[in-house]
């Protein structure tokens, strides 16, 4: 009788465990451990190559203030890489991205990327030996890249270049090749339509700021300088627009692009066009979203469709916004887009493009955070903002007063969140510019 009894109480045990496991629930603390990378892309001490700042996730959101980071002056090994392999040396780290993009599935976070906006280099770490492997040059400015999720591929915005191009990684053997015959260039080109490409009305400045690939491996997103977006297929070679839009239709300077519940949204932000177009505001946030199922790998003859929906603007506030940041909440529940002028977040319902609120991260640990780029704890419980500094080395007037890590504790599911504390990083001349920000999981390693 005991024998029987204990046996039915382990099955009973084991049966709330199992049921526990698999719960939805917001209060599962796993014990994934993770990095979070962040770049400051302008130090006079390296001559403008920049300082890496690698911080323990759990230092971080223990007591921020304290974090000490493991540094790396990237104006050493990477710029002695570059040198080596292109005969220049890389200026100002704009972008990071690590292999598998948002994924952190298996294969992915093992090397890292940097795109360095004031040259055309892109340079290849080991993520984990934090050694250069590799670097390129792609020509005029590689202000961003972007990884498609087979792999196989890296696209950059080769900003004053005006080109979009397309770099094969294997990381297994670590060879990385520019395939110039892969090349769009923006500047020249005609769109389905037959209109030009960069048109004074239509798209005045195509100067390509921020590709985003779709998870889907078929598409990638490229925002406009000075307005106006291109969907291309960029696993024909040479690449190919397959959608246009003009600046009537996706305002300018976006850089802000997520993918959630089968759409893409991109924003648009302030910043200035070079050269200037009659008209142009110097501040701006909107935020639309495309609907994925309608592309079609046949280019689309008839501009702006599938339609960029407007899900919300501030543009008509009478204030100075500058959006920038995006980023998803645990399990895609909730967009983040942030704004620099404001100090704030707003929050998107992705399944009804709804706005859900506001909130401020102005506090006592910053007066003026300045969010620049976000990015997502593996728990989902911590959302990390680089912070600008006073001195931003970018055209944009995204003047911060605490520049570093930015904590920022998620609330109510999403909802809100608040900033929790504030890692601060220094340079030599005192003037450090905090940009690129990511989080890198080590579960899977």
């Amino acid at each position: 009788m005991r024998q029987r009894l204990l046996v039915a109480l382990v099955s009973l045990v084991a049966v709330v465990v199992v049921g526990t496991a698999g719960a939805d629930s917001d209060d599962d603390r796993d014990d994934r451990s993770y990095e979070v990378w962040l770049i400051d892309q302008e130090d006079r001490f390296n001559a403008g190559t920049g300082t890496l700042h690698i911080f323990d996730g759990d230092h971080l959101t223990d007591d921020a203030e304290s974090a000490v980071p493991e540094s790396i002056d990237l104006g050493q090994a990477v710029r002695q890489r570059c040198d080596q392999k292109t005969g220049s040396a890389p200026l100002r780290p704009h972008m990071l991205v690590f292999n598998g993009g948002d994924d952190d599935g298996p294969g992915g976070n093992t090397h890292a990327m940097i795109a360095y906006v004031a040259s055309g280099h892109v340079a290849f770490l080991d993520a984990e030996e934090r050694e250069p492997l590799d670097c390129i040059d792609v020509g005029a400015q590689a202000h961003a890249a972007w990884p498609t999720p087979d792999q196989e591929h890296l696209i950059v915005a080769n900003q004053n270049g005006k080109q979009l191009n397309r770099i094969a990684t294997d990381y297994e053997d670590d060879v990385f090749t520019l395939e110039h015959d892969a090349t769009l260039d923006l500047a020249t080109c005609t769109t389905p339509s037959g209109a030009p490409c960069q048109d004074p009305d239509l798209r005045p400045d195509n100067a390509p700021i921020c590709p985003r690939t779709t998870s889907d491996g078929r598409f990638t997103f490229v925002t406009l300088r000075g307005g106006g977006m291109f969907v291309v297929d960029h696993n024909t070679t040479p690449m190919r627009i397959v959608a246009e839009y003009d600046r009537d239709h996706v305002d300018d300077n976006g850089c802000g692009e997520m993918e959630a519940r089968g759409k893409m949204y991109v924003n648009s932000g302030a910043g200035l066009t070079s050269p200037p177009v009659p008209g142009d505001e110097p501040f701006g946030h909107t935020v639309y979203a495309v609907e994925l199922d309608r592309l079609s790998t046949t280019p689309n003859t008839t501009p702006n469709r599938p339609r960029a929906k407007l899900v919300y603007t501030r543009d008509g506030e009478g204030a100075e916004v500058d959006a920038h940041a995006v980023a998803l909440t645990k399990r895609g529940r909730y967009l983040w887009w942030g704004d620099r002028s404001q100090n704030d977040v707003t929050v998107v319902d992705p399944r009804r493009d709804r706005v859900m609120g506001r909130f401020g991260l102005v506090n006592e640990h910053s007066d003026d955070p300045a969010p620049d780029l976000f990015d997502l704890s593996p728990r989902g419980d911590y959302m990390f903002a680089s912070l600008r500094g006073p001195n931003p080395s970018s055209g944009h007037e995204a003047f911060g007063s605490t520049p570093g890590v930015g904590v920022i504790e998620v609330r109510r599911r999403g909802l809100s969140g608040r900033l929790d504390g504030v890692a601060r990083v220094g340079s030599v001349r005192g003037t450090p510019d905090p940009h690129a920000i990511r989080v890198r999981d080590l579960s899977g390693r």
